[in-house]
C-alpha cells in the first residue's frame, strides 16, 4: 500500500492520518476536507466558543508544526464528490482526482435542518466553525430571547451558553422527558431539571407548527415560534438541535452499502477491504446489529481499529466501544459509559439526585451495563473501569 487517501479532515480523519503513521505507514496520506479550516475540536463550539472564551485558535487539534510531521497533503476548502473503490479513485469537487491504494471516510455528518426555515436569518444549526460563529453573531445582537429546539446533548448546551450570556431561553422538547431515549425516563428527568433550575423555560411533549417572521426577502428574519398546542413563542434566535445526517450522499453509485451511515464489518471494514469508515459516518456491526455513534470519544478511538484492518488487508480486530461521553451544562459535568439504553433497571449508587451531584448504575439481568453521573468523576470513573466488554476481537 502506498497511497491512502483520507475523506474527511477533522477528529476521525486526523486520528485515521496520525494512526497510520503509528502504526509505520510511511507512503502517501492525501486528506480531504470540504471546510477550509484546519482539524478543530467541535464539542467547546456550544460552549466556550460561544461565550467568546475560547478563540478559534484555541479550537485546534494540532498546530502546524503537528500537523506539518504528519507528512500529509491537505485539501482543504474542497469536497469528495464520488469515489469509485473498483479503481480506489476519489473525485474532488474542483477535478482533482485522487488514486489510492485505500481509503478511510471519515465525512462525518451534518446538522439536520429545521424544515421551513431555509432563508430566515436568526434560524441555525449548530455543527461546524463557521455555525457557530454566526449563531455568536446574532446572540450578540439578541433582545427578543432565544428557542432552542431539541433538549438533547447539543441544545442543552446551547441553551446553558445561553443562560450564561444572560438572554431568556425557550427550551422546545417533543418528547414527553428529555434524554429518556438514551438515559431513561427517571435520569432524563433528573438531567432535565438542569434548565429549570437555572432559569430557562422547559417545555415538553410539543412540536414545533411553524415559525413566524418579519421583513421579506434578504431581510426576512425569525419572530417567534409557533407551537403546536398554539402557543406563541417570541424570539429573534431559533436554533435547532434535532440531530444530524450522516454524509454519505457523495458515495452514491460507488456500490458500498449505505444505510443511515456506511455499513461496516465489526473492524469498520466496508464490502471493500481497501475501504474503512471511522467517526460519525460509519455504522457498524455491534452485538446487537449496525450501529452509529456520534461521540467525540468514538470518533477518537474507531480510527486505531479501522486503520490496523486497513493495512491488514483484511479484518484482525474489531472495535471496542467504550460507550463514553460527556456533556457540560449550567456549570454541571455530566458523564456516561457503557449502555443504558440495554438496561433493565437503575440505581443511585452515591449522591442524590436532588443534590445535583450522584452516579446511577444502569444492570441488565443484575449485572452493570452503564454508568451515569452528574457531578460525580471520581466514582464515575471507578464504576466506569468495572464495565465488561461488549465486543470480542477478531
Amino acid at each position: 500500500m502506498r497511497t491512502v487517501a483520507v475523506v474527511g479532515a477533522s477528529l476521525a480523519g486526523l486520528r485515521a492520518v496520525e494512526e497510520l503513521r503509528t502504526q509505520g505507514f510511511d507512503g502517501r496520506i492525501a486528506v480531504i476536507g470540504e471546510e477550509p479550516h484546519q482539524p478543530y475540536d467541535r464539542p467547546p463550539l456550544s460552549k466556550a466558543y460561544l461565550t467568546g472564551t475560547c478563540p478559534a485558535e484555541g479550537l485546534r487539534l494540532a498546530d502546524a508544526a503537528d500537523l506539518d510531521g504528519l507528512g500529509a497533503e491537505w485539501h482543504l476548502g474542497v469536497r469528495a464528490d464520488s469515489l469509485d473503490p473498483g479503481t480506489r479513485s476519489v473525485r474532488l469537487s474542483d477535478g482533482t482526482e485522487i488514486v489510492a491504494d485505500g481509503v478511510v471516510i471519515a465525512t462525518g455528518g451534518r446538522a439536520r435542518p429545521l424544515p421551513a426555515a431555509e432563508g430566515l436569518a436568526g434560524v441555525h444549526t449548530l455543527r461546524t466553525l463557521d455555525d457557530a460563529a454566526a449563531l455568536r453573531a446574532d446572540l450578540d445582537e439578541s433582545s427578543a430571547g432565544v428557542v432552542v429546539i431539541g433538549a438533547g446533548w447539543i441544545g442543552a448546551e446551547v441553551a446553558s451558553t445561553c443562560r450564561t450570556l444572560g438572554l431568556p431561553v425557550t427550551v422546545v422538547e417533543a418528547a414527553p422527558t428529555p434524554l429518556a431515549r438514551v438515559l431513561g425516563p427517571t435520569m432524563g428527568a433528573h438531567c432535565a431539571a438542569l434548565h429549570t433550575d437555572h432559569g430557562a423555560d422547559l417545555r415538553t411533549g410539543v412540536g414545533v407548527a411553524s415559525l413566524t417572521s418579519t421583513g421579506f426577502g434578504p431581510w426576512k428574519r425569525v419572530s417567534g415560534v409557533v407551537l403546536d398546542d398554539g402557543t406563541h413563542l417570541p424570539a429573534d434566535v431559533v436554533v435547532a438541535g434535532i440531530g444530524m445526517l450522516p454524509n454519505t450522499e457523495w458515495l452514491a453509485g460507488s456500490g458500498l452499502p449505505l444505510d443511515n451511515g456506511v455499513l461496516c464489518d465489526a473492524g469498520c471494514v466496508t464490502a471493500f477491504p481497501s475501504v474503512v469508515a471511522v467517526g460519525d459516518v460509519a455504522r457498524y456491526q455491534g452485538p446487537d446489529g449496525p450501529v452509529r455513534h456520534e461521540h467525540w470519544s468514538n470518533a477518537s478511538e474507531q480510527p486505531a481499529t479501522a486503520v490496523r484492518n486497513l493495512l491488514a488487508g483484511t479484518t484482525i480486530q474489531e472495535y471496542r466501544p467504550s460507550g463514553y461521553f460527556w456533556s457540560d451544562q449550567y456549570g454541571t459535568r455530566l458523564q456516561v459509559a457503557g449502555h443504558p439504553a440495554d438496561a433493565d433497571e437503575v440505581a443511585v449508587v452515591d449522591g442524590s439526585p436532588s443534590d445535583r451531584r450522584f452516579v446511577a448504575e444502569y444492570r441488565r439481568e443484575g449485572a452493570a451495563v452503564g454508568v451515569l453521573a452528574m457531578n460525580n468523576p471520581k466514582q464515575f470513573g471507578r464504576l466506569r473501569r468495572l464495565l465488561p466488554s461488549r465486543v470480542v476481537p477478531a
